[in-house]
């Protein structure tokens, strides 16, 4: 009969205090045992005691120096090899190399630039469609990972074309749900009179027309997902079967008798200010509370203008991959406030695109809304809300870094040549305009 191999495991934070303590423990019986010799030899041990203190001092040196090496080894084994990596490696690091930091310090900052570069890779595994990498669509990706497995009320929140439809989709798709239905309703598409219907379906004979039973989306999403865009234009009475739904999972279908109940899970999204509508009357409070179980608020285009590369090229990609973009008309781009959020830049994209017949996108091809806003811009005291020079310099500074970066793939060094300043001029500027330089890294693959 084979004998079984038991195995225990136990914590570094048990192991390691067990063995300091040991050793102390062991150093104070040792010198008294020697210090009690001498005593009952009648003899003045104070010398061999203190030896004895000092030898078992330089024993617990050495014990401490082995452990501690034994458990940073790996750690800085790990840290030498990321700091080969290009996508981890940082100007900054010279500073640890010539020990103007200490060694706790630099390891933190490796540790967290790997954090966030798997960051970025988990995103873009879970969620390829979503296209950014700024940090603050990385952190909204997180929010999204956690929610996603569980069966929460979510309300997505953002300025039209922010992709709060491809969010809700992402959610689903990383579901426990993701094999049933996905079903999907703007509420302000439909008219008032026949958004009820849309919902909840309607029976034979329910009104002029009703020919047939038809069912509903609640009852087509059963087991699944079901998406309520534009909430907030949702009628006042309509807002109650709403919440009839979400609290006892049943509904009745317009001139029906009959409850039907469904298991679906409701994610909701609106531009609008709900909590205003709230205190205006014109939105349900009990329903606000029911759909705001976890918010999801999108950031707009204009504050994660570093993804604006990476989203040119993937629409250009889509559409005509053989087509580039030449980096005065990028720059316009990334300089511009972009109201219609990422759909007018994927417009944008598609009108240049068609415009440039096969040949490189210039600034000739972009709109006038663009153009003209840059122009103005230049010209003091015509337009009060105009920007002022020194913004639109900085906008424009920040636009060729972005492009240098991009055209580089993230390696600092090559972008500060392209740009014509030093690394280190480079570097402080990227900390200055908040650039995520890692981002530009590994979009190439």
């Amino acid at each position: 009969m084979a004998l079984k191999d038991y195995r225990y495991h136990i914590s570094l934070y048990i192991i390691v205090p067990i063995i300091f303590a040991g050793i102390a423990f062991l150093s104070a019986l040792l010198t008294f045992l020697v210090a009690q010799h001498y005593h009952r030899l009648g003899q003045d041990g104070s010398l061999q005691v203190h030896l004895w203190a000092l030898l078992f001092a330089l024993l617990s040196f050495i014990c401490g120096l082995v452990v501690t090496r034994l458990l940073l080894m790996p750690v800085k084994r790990f840290v030498q090899r990321a700091n080969d990596i290009p996508v981890i490696s940082r100007p900054e690091d010279e500073k640890y190399h010539r020990k103007q930091v200490d060694e706790i310090k630099h390891f933190e900052n490796v540790f967290e630039r790997v954090e966030d570069v798997l960051s970025k890779l988990d995103a873009r595994q879970l969620f390829p469609e979503i296209i950014g990498d700024s940090r603050v669509m990385r952190g909204l990706l997180r929010r999204v990972q956690m929610v996603a497995p569980t069966d929460s009320t979510v309300l997505i929140l953002g300025e039209s074309g922010t992709g709060k439809e491809l969010v809700a989709s992402s959610i689903h798709h990383n579901s426990r749900r993701k094999q049933n239905p996905f079903i999907k309703l703007n509420c302000v598409a439909i008219p008032p009179d026949l958004l009820e219907s849309e919902l909840f379906g309607h029976e034979k004979g329910a009104f002029t027309g009703a020919a047939a039973r038809k069912p509903g989306k609640f009852e087509l999403a059963h087991g699944g997902t079901i998406f309520l865009d534009e909430i907030g234009d949702m009628p006042l009475g309509l807002q109650a079967k709403i919440l009839r739904v979400i609290q006892e999972k049943e509904f009745d279908r317009v001139g029906g008798t009959r409850t039907v109940r469904v298991d679906v899970r409701i994610i909701c999204a609106t531009n609008k200010d709900l909590s205003q509508m709230v205190k205006e009357g014109t939105f349900r409070e009990d329903l606000y509370y029911r759909i705001n179980v976890f918010s999801l608020p999108l950031p707009a285009l204009r504050e994660r203008k570093e993804d604006i590369p990476l989203l040119v090229d993937s629409f250009l990609s889509r559409t005509t991959p053989e087509i580039g973009i030449a980096s005065p008309a990028l720059q316009m781009m990334i300089g511009y406030a972009w109201p219609g959020n990422v759909r007018e830049l994927q417009n944008t994209v598609e009108r240049a695109a068609v415009l440039s017949q096969g040949q490189e996108i210039t600034v000739a091809h972009l709109p006038d809304t663009i153009t003209e806003m840059f122009h103005q811009s230049y010209i003091a005291g015509e337009n009060d809300e105009a920007m002022s020079i020194d913004d639109k310099l900085k906008e424009i500074e920040k636009g060729m870094i972005i492009e240098a970066l991009k055209k580089t793939n993230g390696i600092q060094v090559r972008a500060a040549e392209l740009i014509g300043i030093n690394q280190r001029s480079l570097w402080h500027r990227i900390k200055k305009y908040q650039i995520d330089a890692a981002a530009f890294k590994t979009n190439k693959g």
